[in-house]
């Protein structure tokens, strides 16, 4: 059972100073770090067992094999899907999102069928469906946020929901924003009118308990980096009928059942959407990042980021000329805010200067940004070893940085 005690010291990349001041670590929403756990498991396949998976019958192959499937149903039994074959690995929410888009979207979408998404959706849940929209005829449509408390216009979710909406794809909780969806009454909405949904689960996974059973949705995507496990490796969930209705989205060796020169016959899911040498390592790394969150208790892992995000936006509400976006209230464990008078990256590069790491940008948000009249901000995102003393640390290298740039 993991501490929360000592949590720091699980994870070893925090026993260090940047520019001479003890690193403070507040860019979790790009990329969590690794506690030794995670690290010693991927170190530990590496060292034991490594071999290629599924097809071979040797010792070390077999040994690979069980770890690679044991991670899925670790996976599986992480999110509360219903078999382990409801889970297929892919690069990352990206890779998760693309693969429902190109394969779902491009045999069930058509020309007149509407995309629904929301305003605030990074463009990994974007851009995949203006792809297959232009593939298939179909066009888009979005929920309106409402401007900088960031919560989504619910009660234009009825008229938006027309018959001609095949698919409503949202994110659960923004990666600008701190908002956090109501997920499960979302899918029940879409799932009245038919819709099939796609829940984009990037910040949400490491941070709060996460049931597709509960939340009812079809597809939902996330990221191993994101939730203290490696980057290059995340996973698709997706209901075992549709999965197994829905045509390969690569080609190649482990996805199928027979092949001769003409055509093929392919595997059920989830093999058949892991084309290639899959990435197994990285897999038995994803499994422990699971079983250390769990260790932690992902009830009051979400309650310590909510306590972080609620003491963040009021620690910096108090810093003159601050814009803070998302929530008032309820929100996720992080904080965006910009200052008409200092651009983000220049307050990236001071706070960098006091040993903070920081993100300054669109954060991949652009037209969200577009509607609020910005072209970037800064943003501070906690996880489970951050503290409310890094709060204040943050808040006294804004003043100086703010301070510096006013004169």
């Amino acid at each position: 059972m993991n501490s929360w005690k000592n949590i720091r010291d699980d994870f070893p990349i925090l026993n260090q100073e940047a520019n001479g001041h003890p690193l403070v670590y507040l860019d979790n929403a790009a990329t969590t770090q690794k506690p030794r756990a995670v690290i010693d498991a991927l170190s530990r396949f590496y060292e034991r067992d490594n071999a290629n998976v599924h097809r071979g019958l040797h010792t070390l192959s077999m040994r690979a094999t069980a770890g690679y499937e044991g991670a899925r149903a670790r996976v599986a039994a992480f999110v509360n899907a219903a078999a382990p074959e409801e889970i297929v690995f892919t690069r990352g929410t990206t890779e998760s999102i693309n693969l429902v888009a190109a394969s779902w979207g491009g045999a069930n979408l058509k020309p007149g069928d509407v995309i629904l998404l929301t305003e605030m959706e990074h463009h990994s849940n974007l851009v995949p469906w203006q792809l297959v929209a232009k593939r298939t005829g179909a066009t888009l449509r979005f929920v309106p946020v409402n401007g900088d408390e960031g919560l989504l216009d619910l009660p234009s979710l009825d008229r938006l929901l027309t018959p001609e909406v095949k698919v409503f794809a949202f994110t659960h909780v923004s990666n600008t924003l701190g908002t956090i969806n109501p997920a499960a009454a979302l899918c029940a909405r879409a799932r009245n009118a038919g819709v099939v949904t796609v829940v984009d689960a990037a910040q949400s996974i490491g941070h709060m308990p996460v049931d597709v059973r509960a939340m009812d949705c079809d597809f939902l995507a996330f990221s191993g980096h994101k939730m203290a496990g490696v980057t290059g490796i995340g996973a698709l969930y997706g209901r075992r009928a549709l999965l197994d209705a829905m045509p390969p989205w690569q080609g190649g060796g482990g996805m199928i059942a027979h092949v001769d020169f003409l055509e093929s016959r392919w595997k059920p899911a989830p093999e058949r959407f892991e084309a290639g040498t899959p990435n197994f390592g990285d897999a038995v790394a994803l499994g422990a990042a699971c079983d250390y969150l769990d260790g932690l208790g992902r009830a009051e892992i979400q309650r310590h980021g909510a306590a972080l995000g609620r003491r963040a936006y009021e620690v910096l509400s108090g810093i003159p000329g601050i814009r803070l976006l998302g929530p008032r209230g309820e929100r996720a464990a992080l904080v965006s805010f910009s200052f008409a008078d200092v651009h983000a990256h220049d307050v990236v590069t001071f706070a960098d200067q006091d040993g903070i790491a920081l993100r300054g940008g669109h954060h991949c948000n652009q037209p969200l940004m577009k509607k609020l009249g910005l072209t970037g901000t800064t943003r501070a995102s906690f996880f489970v070893y951050n503290t409310e003393k890094e709060i204040e640390v943050l808040a006294a290298s804004l003043r100086r940085t703010v301070k510096f740039f006013r004169g």
